[in-house]
């Protein structure tokens, strides 16, 4: 088994399209799709709010290197922009977790790092995780958390700056 959940971001062109572009492109792989947040840009670069969401998919097929050569994939055909870390981007994809058999999967090689390592500090992750799954835990400095715990750790100005909308991703 591999389940994995995925961060998906949106601040350039249609914003709703490319997120619809991650669902689809995962196909029956995914089992949870939480609700469309506007979002503050995290990072300092002056831009545009995003449209954020959190799925859930499963594949036991895929390992964790497998999960992020698709996101690069989906990156790709939604023809994803890299000018400037942090900045404006058509679709952003990161694995924030990822589990097996073996439980919560710990990553640290020069491609990818798991669990995420800022997934902890940023609600635009967090709060629609935990929306599709109440009962979520993040590996954080060698033990597993609470993600409600990590959201109410949030400054305040941080939890607000992600914004319920009315928008929903079809499965």
């Amino acid at each position: 088994m591999s389940r994995v959940v995925l961060s998906i971001g949106s601040n350039v062109g249609d914003r709703v399209a490319a997120l619809q572009s991650v669902v689809d492109g995962l196909g029956d792989a995914v089992t949870a799709v939480s609700g469309v947040y506007e979002t503050d840009p995290w990072g300092g670069v002056p831009q545009d709010p995003f449209l954020n969401a959190v799925l859930v998919a499963d594949d036991p097929a895929r390992t964790a290197t497998d999960w992020l050569s698709c996101a690069h994939e989906l990156e790709q055909a939604a023809q994803r922009i890299r000018e400037q870390r942090w900045g404006p981007r058509t679709l952003d994809v990161d694995l924030v977790a990822c589990h097996d058999a073996g439980g919560e999967v710990d990553c640290r090689s020069s491609e990818l790092t798991l669990p995420h390592p800022r997934a902890h500090l940023r609600a635009f992750v967090l709060v629609p995780w935990l929306e599709v799954d109440p009962g979520a835990e993040l590996g954080l400095d060698g033990s597993s958390r609470p993600v409600a715990e990590l959201i109410g750790a949030l400054r305040p100005a941080d939890r607000a700056g992600v914004r319920p909308t009315s928008l929903k991703l079809e499965r």
